[in-house]
């Protein structure tokens, strides 16, 4: 027993000697080589309860909105208010102000629910901002195509998007629709890569007749940067009373069909090479797998 006593009044000793040495603004550092001490648990243990010197105190990028919601807090605003204020998360908040006092409530419904709409709307653009800024990223990340990578792209592209032929239905066309600008331009930029010449395209417009069809085909003519000539007659669709259409205002400008004349070759040339495709990636998989 003499001897624990010893080591308990050893401990305390350090730790007056430690508290001290901390109280004239000694960092744990300081304290160490002070004391000869390099055991982190009992340093730690020996200045328990004796709070750090402010200059130890590394600044804090928060700082400034934790002293403000604590400062808004006082002044009796709520979590929400706070929140949709500083545009920080309600933990955050909760956080920095938990050890205040709670306001009373003072706020109508009215108040209320513009101060929950606030917050929504602030939360609603920080997630636009991370989505920006994460589809950016990737943008810049693809950089520029080779022509592999754009014939494989292509082959895909019309794979899931073009008219293939069927076993019960032999038709070796190319065909291809879509209503997205942008894979139009890639699906041409693949087709001028293979090397078919514009001349050897048609196209036509398919929309709802109830849409501004005059301004969608002067679109799809420009976008291709085609004659009217070389335009078949726009394929209207019929609108159906039962149905709801969310596919409508200025930005719908229907679908674009693009056929290659006398095709059949290519045709057979993009089967083949999909099935290229398919079979690499397949002998890929199983050497993941062994």
């Amino acid at each position: 027993m003499a001897h624990t006593h010893g080591k308990y009044a050893d401990f305390e000793d350090l730790r007056e000697r430690a508290l001290a040495l901390r109280r004239e603004g000694l960092s744990l550092r300081q304290i160490r080589d002070k004391l000869k001490i390099h055991n982190n648990d009992l340093l730690n243990r020996l200045v328990k309860g004796e709070p750090p010197p402010e200059w130890t105190k590394r600044p804090n990028a928060k700082d400034g909105l934790r002293a403000r919601a604590r400062e808004l807090r006082l002044q009796g605003w709520t979590y929400d208010r706070i929140e949709a204020e500083l545009g920080c998360s309600r933990s955050s908040v909760s956080l920095w102000v938990r050890d205040l006092p709670r306001p009373e409530r003072r706020r109508t419904a009215e108040e209320a629910s513009s101060i929950a709409r606030r917050g929504w709307e602030a939360k609603l653009r920080a997630r636009d901002e991370e989505r920006q800024r994460t589809k950016e990223a990737a943008r810049q990340a693809v950089g520029g195509l080779s022509p592999r990578e754009l014939f494989l792209v292509g082959v895909g592209l019309y794979w899931a998007e073009g008219a293939k032929d069927k076993p019960y239905q032999r038709r070796e066309r190319v065909a291809f629709i879509n209503s997205d600008p942008g894979v139009i331009e890639v699906y041409l930029a693949w087709l001028d890569l293979l090397g078919v010449e514009r001349e050897h395209l048609r196209y036509t417009v398919t929309i709802h007749e109830d849409a501004d069809v005059a301004g969608a085909e002067g679109y799809w003519a420009a976008l291709v940067g085609a004659d009217r000539s070389r335009f078949n007659k726009t394929t209207l669709k019929k609108h159906n009373p039962k149905t709801v259409r969310k596919n409508t205002g200025e930005s719908y400008r229907g679908c674009l069909v693009i056929k290659v004349l006398k095709g059949a070759d290519l045709y057979r040339r993009i089967e083949g090479s999909w099935y290229g495709i398919v079979e690499s990636a397949r002998e890929a998989d199983q050497r993941n797998r062994t």
